[in-house]
């Protein structure tokens, strides 16, 4: 007779095999770089979610899940090798007791994440405000890649959201090369999985438009125009277009090499932009650049 309290080798393959289907979401080759990742990641289980009988609230397992799929996002990893970012924890923000978000429904706003300490900490809301199931995964996403870009920029000004379309169009670009590059999964590319197959359709011109339109109307309530940003995000994607860049199609690991992005530091054309898109915001008598820990507002 066995013992209950000792775990049996049936019960260890099959915890190894719900967690390797877990990380294989985006497919076999997909996994979180060694050195550019979410060291952590940590879903609201303070709150009795997918508990109580008859509700339609996913239990945290799920909000795990959902964690786990954005980590390993191939857009998401692309950035995060790009600009070689480590972050602590990646948490679910708990959609009833959080005291900054209840402070800015106060103040008539609506907050989606917030990143402390410059990416120590990034919180995601993950759910509505009904508690039924999850918002949208291409919702989600987006607002992580706005927690991303406020690793450097604390402010929501030129040169923030001149960063955040980059990274955007970076995103959009990566599922856009795996479709061109043939990579399924399930019958399914990696950009209709991450909800985005719309806005990566037409090549670079149309990602950059794209994201432009995008950018252009999460810009209105900060009063940044689209003009001070739109160059930064254009000179992106010609960069992309002459790197030719279409990971997957090479053969590599979509986590990437160690010295994936080590080659495009200080100097480059990206960067220049970014300085300029800076340039053009203290013209505009933009805020300054401040340090404390972010509380972004979306």
């Amino acid at each position: 007779r066995s013992d209950p309290l000792i775990r049996g080798f049936d019960d260890e393959r099959r915890k190894q095999s719900g967690a390797a289907a877990r990380t294989m979401y985006w497919g076999p080759q997909t996994a979180q770089h060694r050195n550019y990742k979410f060291v952590k990641l940590e879903a609201c289980t303070w709150q009795s979610f997918g508990h109580r009988p008859n509700t339609n609230t996913p239990h945290a397992f799920e909000a795990l899940r959902i964690l786990e799929r954005l980590s390993t996002d191939p857009g998401v990893v692309a950035i995060m090798v790009e600009r070689e970012l480590v972050v602590n924890t990646l948490g679910e923000m708990d959609p009833i007791d959080d005291r900054l978000k209840q402070k800015k429904q106060t103040e008539g706003a609506c907050l989606l994440g917030y990143n402390t300490n410059h990416g120590l900490r990034i919180d995601l809301k993950l759910r509505p405000d009904s508690l039924d199931g999850f918002l949208p995964y291409e919702s989600i996403a987006a607002t992580l890649i706005h927690e991303l870009s406020h690793n450097w920029v604390g402010e929501h000004d030129a040169l923030f959201w001149a960063n955040y379309g980059q990274m955007r169009v970076e995103y959009l670009h990566r599922h856009a090369a795996l479709a061109a590059s043939g990579y399924i999964v399930d019958g399914r590319t990696t950009a209709s999985l991450a909800g985005v197959t719309e806005l990566c359709r037409g090549g670079l011109a149309a990602i950059s438009e794209n994201v432009q339109k995008e950018v252009a109307k999460e810009m209105l309530q900060h009063g940044v125009p689209i003009a001070a940003v739109a160059p930064a995000i254009i000179k992106r994607c010609e960069e992309l277009e002459a790197e030719g860049v279409a990971t997957g199609a090479e053969g590599r690991k979509l986590g990437g090499g160690e010295n994936d992005g080590a080659e495009r530091r200080a100097g480059n054309a990206r960067e220049l932009a970014l300085t300029a898109a800076e340039r053009r915001a203290k013209e505009n008598d933009e805020s300054p650049l401040k340090n404390d820990a972010d509380q972004s507002k979306q």
